[in-house]
């Protein structure tokens, strides 16, 4: 009884060892895959350039109110056209508005 014990142990630790070395990057079926773990990469970031006729989303506080011991502030979306400048030439609000609501701990 302890031998077939003993065996079945045995049969288990090298089925785990040769599924272990068959999956590692050094076995005979891994030997044509590249690791190059070692070697920096070599990256160029892409230059992307915003089209300078698309709006610029900026949300601004509308309203602030203090309510059953609690903040409630209101933003709401506008798109914002500037110039070649940088200068603002025009806020248009959108319908889109977020409340966020905090504890008050004063």
């Amino acid at each position: 009884m302890k031998i077939k014990t003993y065996l079945t142990a045995c049969g288990l630790l090298i089925t785990i060892g040769l599924g272990a070395y068959l999956d590692s990057p050094y076995s005979f079926i891994n030997k044509k895959l590249s690791y190059t773990a070692d070697q920096p990469v070599h990256a160029v970031q892409a230059s992307v350039e915003p089209p300078e006729d698309m709006p610029e989303m900026v949300e601004k506080l509308v309203k602030r109110e203090k309510k059953g011991g609690y903040i409630l502030e209101t933003y709401q979306e506008y798109e914002v056209y500037k110039d070649e400048n940088g200068n603002i030439t025009e806020e248009v609000p959108t319908s889109k508005t977020e409340t966020l609501k905090y504890y008050d701990y004063k």
